[in-house]
């Protein structure tokens, strides 16, 4: 007769393995259930860690509200995107949901410290979260998270799973959505942020309630900075010269261009650019940007050369054969190895430095 003590083990035992076969059954369902290809052209409207939120500020009695505002990829600066892949997930494109390098890193340095001090979720995975998931931290959430990832790089583009990314992901205390960050910290529409705008924004996506982008915090400062110099590296930032080249001339210098070059007085019976300085009109290869002067005796034929057509200068043929113009640019003669625009006719020792 089973004594009441062997009863106990078996029940628990049935218990353990009933519990087992509905983990299972429950992350089975995962790869039919929920309907991911919606995504595909459908926009969310509330996903589920935005109705997480919603629950825990009811929790606390906080009247708080989601902002949101859901905008294009095509309408969102480039440079937030790439700042967006270089700090969460720089193998996006290389990938297919899962990081197994970056997996291994996180393990090894966890175990280093002890404690859990690195992740390594994938743009993905962390989707795969904010759309179908709870923040709690589970064996059978993580089965799932795995699941449905697998099921959404295998339904969705990388291109529509970043614009889903940047338009979901919390950036502040209930700010969901690029745009609706851009507007609430700089003021201006995602299409307009800046590099280093860019790099702030993505510093704080580990842990947006705790950081802000316009924040002197040593964690935001030196995580936009690394991100940031990684894109001056890649000549991803590029905002400065954009300015150099939108800054329009100061009033007055528009023509300085086109001044006169001054000249200076050159060997007697010369026909170069220096003789008769005082009396003699600058040709007009020198007027133009002072790019290539008239040297010798084709200074004074008719129609030198015109840099703006790159016409050659009608003038005799150079006694040099095979003499090489290189577009028109260098005259005919002999090359001068130390610079081929001074022939060496006229090349003084002033105007030939000394080769190193």
């Amino acid at each position: 007769m089973p004594t009441k003590e062997s009863f106990v083990r078996k029940l628990i035992k049935w218990l353990i393995a009933l519990a087992l076969l509905l983990a299972v059954a429950f992350v089975g369902f995962s790869f039919v259930s929920p309907d991911v290809g919606q995504y595909a052209k459908q926009n969310p409207d509330k996903t589920a860690f935005m109705l997480w939120r919603e629950a825990q500020w009811a929790e606390k009695g906080q009247k708080k509200r989601i902002t949101k505002r859901w905008v294009p990829i095509s309408q969102v600066s480039p440079a937030l995107l790439k700042a967006v892949l270089i700090g969460e997930d720089d193998k996006f494109y290389q990938h297919e949901g899962f990081d197994f390098d970056a997996m291994e890193q996180a393990m090894e340095k966890n175990m280093k410290a002890g404690r859990f001090k690195a992740g390594a979720s994938t743009i993905s995975q962390q989707l795969t979260k904010n759309l179908f998931l709870s923040p709690e931290k589970s064996l059978t959430r993580k089965f799932r998270e795995a699941i449905l990832t697998w099921r959404l790089e295998r339904a969705l583009s990388k291109r529509r799973i970043l614009e889903l990314y940047v338009n979901v992901a919390e950036w502040g205390d209930g700010i969901f959505g690029i745009e609706a960050a851009a507007r609430h910290y700089y003021g201006k529409p995602a299409s307009a942020l800046s590099t280093m705008e860019a790099a702030r924004l993505a510093s704080v996506l580990p842990n947006p309630i705790r950081f802000n982008p316009l924040s002197d915090q040593k964690y935001v400062t030196f995580r936009a900075n690394l991100i940031h110099n990684i894109m001056v590296r890649r000549g991803i930032a590029i905002d400065d010269f954009q300015e150099v080249m939108d800054t329009k001339d100061e009033p007055g210098l528009e023509n300085a261009s086109q001044a006169p070059a001054s000249t200076t007085a050159g060997p007697a019976g010369s026909n170069g650019p220096g003789a008769g300085a005082q009396d003699q009109p600058v040709p007009e290869a020198d007027r133009l940007g002072g790019r290539v002067p008239a040297q010798g005796p084709a200074a004074t034929e008719q129609g030198p050369e015109r840099l703006g057509a790159r016409t050659p200068a009608q003038s005799p043929p150079a006694a040099a054969p095979g003499a090489e113009r290189l577009g028109g640019r260098v005259p005919a003669g002999p090359i001068n190895p130390a610079n081929p625009y001074i022939p060496l006719s006229s090349a003084s020792p002033s105007q030939t430095p000394a080769r190193p």
